[in-house]
């Protein structure tokens, strides 16, 4: 396969160090792009999960080599910190092994357009937070992530190409809807403050394209759930790429247009119906 090229490249929510992470899946991508800057937007390692059980397999160490090797090659790389990963927050202004460190960024697109970059936990306070999870249940959300996890090993075994059960679970629970659309409202709202054209975040493990009252939010997703990316080319097209045997374009913004991911499914209408209701009546019983 040929190597794909691109100005930028934001990636967020790997939580390296869980064993939810489809790393596998980021490590294809990463060997399989350049970009002349990558962002990673927060929540690469998941220092809070591995406070609490030490799980890391060789897989997870092939993502931290790779990315050494691409500042190697290069290329400039940001971390800005998470909530999962906050501690490194105290390195901003700092370089870890040629990757720089930052609370957020400026992106300045090769269109001209001005992102203000961050993870988005500041949008997310402790008082709003993961409302839905509330609702549903903390213990239905992990629910929800074996299930995704367990399906898809399914699916490899029957050589099935991957499909983000999680993903199209949360997209059919009202509740789960609600608190997303809010979230992207928030965001929106603090970019005019900013007085920026856009905000590029993760966070929420749910990848977007959306333009709000003239504002663009862009979320590249998460390598959990969705294993999405969110890249740039050389004239400041913006696209947000699902990463697996099956490789899709869910959103796309341009100099003259916004597609918009689509709000139900995200581009994946293969999955059965029946699947999904599988884990939708276990997330009843479970909350």
């Amino acid at each position: 396969m040929s190597t794909l090229r691109f100005r930028s490249i934001f990636v967020s929510d790997v939580h390296l160090g869980t064993p939810d992470c489809q790393a596998a899946y980021l490590l294809d991508f990463l060997r399989s792009v350049r970009c002349e800057t990558l962002y990673l937007v927060g929540d690469i390692v998941d220092l809070e999960a591995l406070a609490q059980r030490l799980y890391w397999p060789p897989s997870h160490s092939a993502i931290l080599v790779e990315l050494v090797e691409i500042v190697r090659r290069g290329t400039r790389v940001v971390y800005l910190p998470g909530n999962h990963d906050a501690p490194l927050r105290a390195l901003c202004g700092q370089r870890i092994g040629g990757i720089e460190v930052e609370w957020n960024a400026i992106h300045v697109a090769a269109d001209g357009r001005r992102y203000r970059v961050a993870h988005g936990d500041e949008f997310d306070p402790e008082h709003i937070g993961r409302s839905w999870l509330t609702r549903v249940g903390d213990s239905a959300h992990r629910l929800m992530l074996w299930a995704n996890r367990n399906f898809n090993r399914l699916r490899r075994q029957l050589r099935l190409a991957y499909l983000p059960l999680s993903i199209i679970t949360k997209s059919r629970i009202a509740q789960a809807l609600l608190y997303i659309r809010q979230y992207e409202a928030r965001v929106a709202a603090a970019a005019r403050e900013h007085g920026v054209d856009g905000h590029i975040c993760g966070h929420i493990h749910f990848g977007g394209v959306r333009e709000i009252d003239g504002v663009v939010y862009l979320n590249d997703g998460d390598w959990v759930e969705h294993c999405t990316a969110l890249t740039e080319d050389e004239e400041g097209r913006m696209e947000l790429l699902h990463w697996s045997e099956h490789r899709s374009r869910i959103g796309r913004v341009d100099a003259s247009s916004v597609l918009a991911s689509p709000a139900a499914g995200l581009a994946f209408a293969s999955l059965s119906s029946e699947a999904s209701d599988v884990v939708l009546r276990a997330l009843k019983q479970a909350a």
